[in-house]
């Protein structure tokens, strides 16, 4: 535990499991305290899709994502400043994680060139011209007040070759010493009078690396001795095999310190989350629960329910009958089932109501397991659960 008397960044383990890696945690920042595990809902405009604050705080989130690209580019640092940050703006008093921007422009930036400085991109908005440094990034973030800030890296597509992949590592991590250097700069501590948890942000370092489990190690041995609060490991999901997205996991996972949070940036199905608990991570995000629900596509304990099925014309029965979420306790399948055929927004808003309810009681489920040192049973009980279900309940 990493504390003193001006801490506002801490990290606990409270209870481990007997037979796996799984662990529960207290993570404890500004904004108040996150217990683990636990799932981030994403909500990249300063808004998770459809939902108020309020009913997040309902649905059990006690952790929200934002996204650096999107805030940055609008509505710009200048106005979120405004309001003290992102908590004053979208009037979220518990703590927030902003991801550093990297992945965005990669993927939608209309024209964007890759360099040792930095990022150069067009705007997908409006073609104004940037540059994204690692310098940049913790700045925007700062600007935005987030609780938890991650380092930019650069993102390596699947397949990528042994020498790609090889590459993005070495420049993520020399991005990681520029980033770090660059968060103690900006809250006015030099490297070696740094306390990590006096600062009112903390940073996350993230392991790169591809599907090379050496290449993997090496990240992890790199940014150790860069010394991070918390680390992150990116690149998984997106578009590798299943098995082998769970075997990079697990492998990374093993080698990350245990005294820091661990976070697995965006994953992934409830399957993904029980698997990588039990493989000792702590923190997961993903935009699943919301973009399936916008597709009519609800989680239950039975299995992927699609609301739009003919089946639920006159299905007086709740999505879920041992959900206790504001949906389930209020609606029936043929209601949602009209509201999504009918493309009415409240649809939008009941669905994702449910899908993130769900992935919070999930991880709280999960820690509760871990606290009695019931792992296995909760398990098995799961994976018993997922075998019968069907896409089509």
């Amino acid at each position: 535990m990493h504390s003193n008397n001006q801490a506002s960044f801490e990290f606990q383990v409270t209870a481990t499991s007997s037979t796996t890696r799984a662990r529960a945690a207290v993570l404890k920042t500004t904004h108040g305290s996150v217990h683990t595990p636990v799932f981030m809902p994403v909500g990249t405009l300063a808004s998770v899709k459809s939902l108020t604050p309020e009913d997040l705080v309902a649905a059990g989130a006690r952790i929200i994502l934002g996204n650096t690209y999107h805030l940055y580019l609008r509505p710009g640092c200048e106005v979120v400043q405004r309001f003290g940050g992102l908590h004053g703006f979208m009037h979220w008093d518990r703590p927030i994680l902003t991801d550093s921007g990297g992945f965005q422009v990669f993927s939608l930036a209309k024209l964007s060139k890759l360099s040792e400085e930095g990022y150069a991109f067009q705007s997908h908005i409006d073609g104004s011209r940037h540059l994204l440094t690692p310098e940049k990034a913790v700045d925007i973030q700062l600007c935005l007040n987030s609780d938890i800030l991650m380092c930019l890296d650069q993102c390596a597509g699947y397949p990528g070759t042994r020498q790609e992949i090889r590459q993005a590592l070495d420049l993520t991590t020399r991005w990681a010493e520029r980033s770090r250097q660059a968060w103690m700069n900006r809250i006015g501590m030099d490297r070696t009078g740094m306390d990590r948890s006096a600062a009112g942000n903390t940073l996350f370092g993230i392991v790169q690396g591809g599907m090379f489990s050496d290449l993997r190690q090496k990240a992890v041995e790199l940014l150790s001795e860069i010394d991070f609060p918390g680390y992150a490991i990116g690149g998984l999901s997106v578009g590798e095999p299943k098995n082998l997205m769970l075997e990079m996991a697990d492998y990374t996972l093993s080698l990350l310190p245990t005294d820091r949070p661990r976070y697995v940036m965006g994953v992934g199905t409830p399957e993904d989350l029980v698997e990588m608990v039990a493989m000792g991570a702590d923190m997961f995000d993903c935009v699943m629960p919301t973009r399936n629900a916008r597709n009519g596509q609800l989680f239950t304990s039975s299995g992927t329910m699609n609301i739009g099925n003919a089946r639920f014309k006159d299905d007086t029965a709740p999505v879920d009958p041992s959900c206790t979420c504001y949906t389930c306790r209020n609606y029936s399948r043929a209601y949602l089932r009209h509201l999504y055929k009918s493309r009415e927004l409240l649809a939008y808003r009941l669905n994702t109501l449910h899908n993130i309810h769900y992935y919070t009681s999930l991880a709280s489920t999960m820690r509760r397991a871990i606290q009695n040192d019931e792992w296995d049973d909760f398990r098995n009980r799961f994976c018993n659960q997922a075998r019968l279900a069907t896409n089509n309940i």
